[in-house]
């Protein structure tokens, strides 16, 4: 029986870097994700954001729940739960893509990997496996929870390219962005993906659960020379918050937990109607979503706003001229990189568009032990706030 079928017996689990991530966390920092115990941070974590964007950093994504996908429907199953046209993701491919419920809101989000012809894994932030298994009624398709079998590692920055070369993993040089391959690693097999969340030069490493410590002295070894070093999941969300991506149940509320109905969204509330593909045939939610397209009744936008300042607004309000409440702030930062009080946040429509010109948002910003408010300008601006080109290089660059 494994371990993890008795979670009542302890608090939270490790994952399999935990030896490597444990020694290394000088302030002892942790966090629960997934039932699993993460480093928030393992020091210092502006260092190691600064890493993340300068150097490379390894982040442990072990808890990232991962349930693989097979069988002769596999295809026609997929294509009936998400959004986007899976019969275009080819073996060796991924892509980024959600899912609803029948009414069109959001359960989640995740990607989407084409490991071999029939054999899909899909990785996301929620446990769903009653959702995926009542969906797959009448496929025959075979989908497994393999989240405790697989140990998977992001490896970010503008080094990463050079972190796996040194490592005599070279032809990872011929990946573009959402492509994979599988190479040979110690006495097994490692699948690299041209992946990340950070809107940077990266890849995700996923091996088996022996494979994971000598992976990781593998990579800080050869990667030493290029300023490799381990990030947590504070470092992670700066570069998450710059590159304007999106999490369940931190910036909307999954559909399958939601209390209230007033906080459930839509892909359209999201931003996300580019995935939606109309004409691939039948898929959930897709009658609740059609007419809300057709009938304009979407009533939020996820937007990026420039504030005013250098005092991050994080959970704040905002307002229409100080006076009408208009959105929230589901995440904001003061960018090391692009030298800005950014933010994500949930508008009311048209406030994100058409009458976006006298935004204000309600801080309250701690001094000393005492709360002052603030009402900050803002402003509406792309939520991608950093995006270079060196994401994209084919091949990467040798930096």
């Amino acid at each position: 029986m494994s371990s993890n079928r008795l979670h009542f017996r302890t608090p939270l689990f490790t994952t399999p870097f935990h030896a490597r991530t444990a020694a290394a966390n000088k302030h002892n920092a942790w966090a629960p994700w997934a039932g699993y115990t993460t480093a928030l941070h393992f020091g210092d974590a502006t260092m190691e954001y600064t890493a993340l964007r300068n150097q490379a950093g390894l982040y442990d994504l072990s808890p990232m729940v991962k349930y693989e996908i097979s069988g002769p429907d596999a295809l026609r199953y997929l294509n009936r739960l998400t959004l986007r046209d899976v019969s275009k993701l080819q073996p060796g491919t991924v892509h980024y893509t959600a899912w609803c419920d029948d009414a069109g809101k959001l359960i989640d989000d995740g990607t989407l990997f084409h490991i071999s012809p029939g054999r899909y894994r899909l990785c996301c932030q929620e446990r769903h496996l009653p959702w995926l298994q009542d969906s797959a009624i009448g496929f025959t398709v075979t989908i497994r929870d393999e989240s405790e079998e697989v140990a998977g590692l992001s490896l970010q920055g503008p080094c990463s390219y050079s972190v796996l070369a040194s490592a005599g993993f070279g032809e990872a040089s011929r990946l573009k962005p959402f492509q994979l391959m599988e190479v040979s690693f110690g006495a097994g097999r490692l699948m690299i993906s041209r992946t990340g969340f950070t809107a940077d030069l990266g890849y995700e490493l996923w091996t088996s659960l022996d494979n994971a410590i000598p992976l990781w002295d593998h990579l800080m070894e050869k990667g030493a020379l290029y300023g490799v070093r381990p990030i947590g999941t504070t470092a992670l969300n700066m570069a998450r918050i710059e590159a304007g991506f999106m999490i369940a149940n931190m910036d909307f509320v999954s559909a399958t937990t939601a209390l209230r109905p007033d906080r459930l969204r839509s892909p359209y509330d999201m931003g996300l109607e580019w995935m939606i593909d109309f004409a691939k045939g039948p898929f959930n939610g897709r009658a609740a979503l059609k007419r809300e397209r057709d009938t304009g009744t979407t009533q939020w936008a996820f937007v990026g706003l420039d504030i005013d300042g250098n005092v991050e607004a994080e959970h704040a309000l905002i307002y229409d001229n100080k006076k009408t409440e208009v959105g929230h702030i589901t995440a904001s930062l003061w960018s090391p990189t692009v030298k800005r009080n950014i933010a994500l946040a949930m508008l009311k429509r048209p406030y994100h568009d058409t009458k976006s010109g006298n935004l204000w948002v309600e801080i309250y910003a701690l001094r000393e032990l005492e709360y002052h408010k603030l009402m900050v300008k803002a402003a509406v601006a792309p939520r991608q706030f950093f995006n270079p080109p060196r994401r994209r290089a084919n091949p990467p660059g040798p930096f």
